[in-house]
């Protein structure tokens, strides 16, 4: 007879994923009524290794879906059809997947498939147009149809579910797991190394440091040398440092590289553990990013940002004044960026770091709400499946619940 511990399955397949599940997944190996079981798709291999080793988590199973020249059909197809052997041989409960990447959508598809209930974490965000981010908005939508538990990260992303008809039983505001992840960071000791990407900021060099990157689909190609163009120009008008981690996709690098190599205070380097990122971030003087990661955690280190982005899902630290969406022209980006660097009160109106993407206390009220799904405090969706059955897996009711 099954135990009477709940088997959480966590279906992530990239760095960033990674690093906002890892305090969720920490913190659930420490309880006795829940069991994190870690799917890896291996979607982005060799970054996904990093955080997970950066947060000690290891792969309980390894879908390993990635092959030279996928397409986004073929990445989610090998996903939902590698899903069902673990889902099953591990018994799972429930299935957690978080945000809106092919991992995501595959993942929850997979458990809907399956049969298996869907939590997805950080629910609601919406951008407005179902191209824009290309396919994350669409990928975040169509996930929101087959979810059982919508964990937002804020009442903004609440209100779009709400609008979106979801039932507000099944909605808990819970702040977002990434500040959680960056309080942890943040707090841990940086191992030193003879080859440190960052020792070159060591030392009496007092220039500012300019945080960039850009990796996003819609930033491929002439976007992307155009915003790699301002940095050229910025770096030879400003006396500042300008570091650019590069993402690992050969159509980043391809575009960037050949533009800025050869300036001398233009660092590009390689992808960096998550905690040097950190480390990075709270030396920095602003960032400039499309990433959906640094859009969340600038603001929440106090940093001013700059969103490399024509819109956004996430509008609450642009409300809040954090943040400036500053398209991706390179006019655009040389303009905004000169301004901060310039005009001190304009700079020092986006220091103030901002609680808008929650209070570090994320995970506790992740975990709260499933322990609710689980107990039947929240109703569960998916017809006939009672969570609040006797100790073992859900079993289908012998009638539908009451409307």
């Amino acid at each position: 007879m099954k135990d009477s511990v709940k088997n959480v399955a966590f279906i992530f397949g990239t760095r960033p994923e990674a690093i906002k599940v890892a305090p969720v997944i920490r913190a659930m190996q420490d309880r006795s009524d829940m069991r994190p079981i870690v799917i890896s798709t291996g979607q982005h291999r060799d970054m996904l290794q990093s955080a997970m080793t950066e947060f000690d988590l290891k792969a309980d199973a390894d879908l390993d879906i990635m092959k030279p020249g996928q397409g986004l059909d073929q990445i989610t197809a090998r996903i939902i059809t590698g899903l069902g052997a673990p889902l099953r041989d591990f018994g799972i409960d429930a299935v957690v997947v978080h945000g809106d990447t092919a991992s995501t959508f595959a993942g929850a598809l997979g458990a809907f498939y399956n049969r298996v209930p869907l939590i997805h974490l950080e629910a609601g965000l919406r951008s407005g147009h179902i191209s824009s981010p290309f396919p994350e908005e669409a990928n975040r939508k169509l996930v929101c149809q087959i979810s059982d538990l919508h964990l937002a990260p804020t009442v903004v992303s609440a209100d779009n579910l709400l609008h979106d008809g979801v039932d507000p039983d099944r909605i808990r505001v819970t702040g977002n797991t990434v500040v959680d992840a960056v309080r942890w960071a943040a707090a841990q000791p940086v191992p030193q190394h003879q080859d440190d990407p960052l020792a070159f900021l060591e030392g009496p060099d007092s220039r500012p440091i300019i945080i960039a990157t850009v990796h996003r689909r819609e930033s491929w190609g002439a976007p992307m040398r155009e915003i790699a163009q301002a940095l050229v120009d910025i770096a030879r008008t400003h006396d500042v440092r300008i570091v650019m981690p590069l993402h690992l996709n050969p159509v980043v690098r391809e575009a960037i590289l050949p533009i800025v190599s050869g300036e001398d205070n233009i660092y590009p380097i390689e992808p960096l553990p998550y905690r040097q990122f950190c480390r990075l971030m709270i030396k920095a003087h602003l960032i400039v990013s499309d990433s959906s990661g640094a859009e969340e955690e600038g603001p929440s280190l106090g940093k001013p940002t700059l969103v490399l982005r024509d819109v956004t899902e996430r509008p609450e630290a642009i409300t809040a004044g954090a943040a400036v969406l500053i398209g991706r022209t390179r006019q655009a980006v040389r303009t905004k960026v000169s301004a901060l660097l310039t005009d001190q009160i304009l700079y020092d109106g986006m220091t103030r770091a901002s609680g808008v993407y929650g209070d570090g206390q994320a995970t506790a009220r992740v975990l709260e709400a499933l322990s609710d799904l689980f107990t039947g405090v929240i109703s569960n969706a998916i017809p006939g499946v009672d969570f609040g059955a006797m100790p073992g897996r859900p079993q289908l009711a012998q009638t539908q619940p009451a409307a």
